[in-house]
């Protein structure tokens, strides 16, 4: 099978109308290419799967089906949006797997950044390989592989990631519509095929989730901590205009603590680091300078709606030295 590349010539996906043309092409190329047979298609909620999903949905329908799994690594609401969204609106055959017991109890007292990262894909892979187990007569694997991860693959950068990793019983041909896009293509299509804005503009987000935001071994209070706080920090973000501006914000609660009042009495707490940065290719990165009354917003809730944070601080720190997230 001969993969396909981006065509030198072929123009930047930066309006409805060429979205549009797009994604008519590739609903053709697809049923071309799929027939009556079955896709399945790891949905994580990110821009990429979101925007393979609904234009598999578009061109195969029922055809297609949808594995979520909920490592209880993601961010708050996010679950309920993907359910809301693919099966409640879109109609599709989505398998919902709640594996958050299972994640949580293989990363319990797992320090090493490394091998958090391992036991999360690992077992990410062991999830859905059950799950794709149980299902009949699938043949294909939609993927939302996009071009910078080509050229990434192609430069010795970073491995692509495709179907390797699943078990030899599951071998699928690789269904992959997004393939030949930039990622801010991929943001124009998802808007033409009518997905939320929250789910096409959603940050960078990491494999291991919240995981690598949990500094040391994860603790389930303190994994909620750093949930908690990262959905008042988007929140605040929004109302003050900045959702839009800043590449990449998110809360850290790494494992130290220190002493606090609260309601008169002496606390040991956990302290909630915030982070904001924007960059053009992630390979550096400057600090976004946050308005000082906004900051005291952020710490006033946090401090107060957040169990167990009696204390919030920023990172100031680009990249070089520092890199964007913690591990």
């Amino acid at each position: 099978m001969v993969l396909e590349s981006r065509p030198e010539s072929m123009q930047r996906i930066n309006t409805p109308a060429l979205a549009k043309a797009y994604i008519d092409e590739r609903i053709e190329m697809l049923r071309e290419q799929i027939g009556d047979k079955k896709v399945l298609l790891a949905l994580s909620g990110g821009v990429d799967s979101s925007v393979v999903a609904a234009l598999l949905i578009r061109a195969i329908g029922k055809q297609l089906t949808c594995v979520h799994v909920n490592h209880g690594l993601l961010r708050k609401g996010e679950p309920e949006q993907v359910i809301r969204v693919f099966r409640d609106e879109m109609a599709a055959n989505l398998i919902y797997v709640d594996a958050t017991d299972r994640f949580l109890d293989k990363l319990a007292g797992v320090s090493d950044p490394e091998q958090k990262r391992k036991i999360i894909g690992g077992e990410f892979i062991d999830v859905f390989a059950e799950e794709a187990r149980k299902l009949d007569g699938i043949t294909f694997l939609g993927q939302g592989t996009i071009w910078p991860d080509i050229l990434e693959s192609e430069r010795g950068i970073k491995a692509h990631h495709n179907a390797g990793g699943l078990p030899e019983d599951l071998q699928f041909e690789l269904v992959e519509p997004v393939r030949i896009l930039f990622k801010d293509e991929v943001r124009e299509v998802g808007r033409a095929l009518g997905l939320p804005e929250s789910m096409v503009n959603r940050q960078p987000f990491p494999g291991p989730g919240l995981g690598v935001r949990c500094p040391g071994a994860i603790t389930r209070d303190r994994l909620e901590a750093v949930r908690e706080a990262d959905a008042i920090l988007r929140e605040e973000f929004a109302a003050a205009g900045l959702a839009g501006k800043v590449w990449q914000y998110f809360t850290v609660v790494p494992d130290f603590k220190s002493t606090g009042i609260r309601d008169g009495k002496r606390v040991f707490e956990w302290a909630c680091i915030i982070r904001a940065v924007n960059t053009t290719d992630a390979m550096s990165a400057t600090v976004e300078e946050i308005p000082f009354a906004l900051m005291q917003k952020l710490v006033s809730r946090i401090t107060s709606e957040v169990k167990g944070v009696n204390r919030v601080l920023y990172d100031f720190t680009p990249k070089p030295c520092a890199t964007i997230e913690y591990e």
